[in-house]
């Protein structure tokens, strides 16, 4: 196991921290620390309540949850995000509603919506909203050489040359 300091923002003394749902998981469930209501078309920083030190050589990778995914328009923008060891701030769920058209807003729907329904989602504070992974990230020494082609082997063929 490695060892993550992690801050609780004083303001959001109720976040939760990150958590395994099952034995042997790779990833860890990231709790929503605010409501936050996100409408069609539009993307929202849902907040967490977390500040963390990552150890220098490693990265936290936050990846969508399958169940958001399936079940509602609700998406993560830069999926996977980044996040890097130097960055101290809070950490943030970038969210995009990609429903293409607007149900009434007096009918907020919520992750636990299940359908795939489009309108306007209201994230609950505590509510499961990604997950992360921390990750190892070996650092690159480039080296300029006259060709690649004879390291390793070519599989050849460029974008789309295996097919769709």
């Amino acid at each position: 196991m490695k060892k993550v300091d992690v801050h609780i923002e004083i303001c959001r003394e109720d976040a939760k921290l990150p958590e395994y749902a099952n034995p042997g998981d790779a990833g860890m469930d990231i709790y929503a620390a605010k409501e936050v209501l996100i409408k069609p078309g539009q993307t929202c920083i849902v907040p967490t309540g977390l500040k963390m030190a990552i150890p220098e050589g490693y990265e936290m990778q936050i990846r969508p949850r399958s169940g958001i995914s399936f079940k509602t328009p609700l998406r993560l923008s830069n999926s996977p995000g980044t996040i890097d060891s130097g960055y101290r701030d809070e950490l943030g769920i970038i969210m995009t509603n990609t429903s293409c058209n607007k149900i009434d807003d007096n009918n907020q729907l919520t992750i636990d919506t299940k359908g795939n329904i489009n309108g306007s989602y209201v994230i609950k504070k505590g509510d499961r909203i990604a997950q992360m992974v921390l990750q190892e990230v070996p650092r690159i020494n480039f080296q300029v050489v006259d060709s690649v082609e004879c390291i390793g082997v070519d599989r050849g063929g460029g974008f789309g040359s295996t097919g769709v």
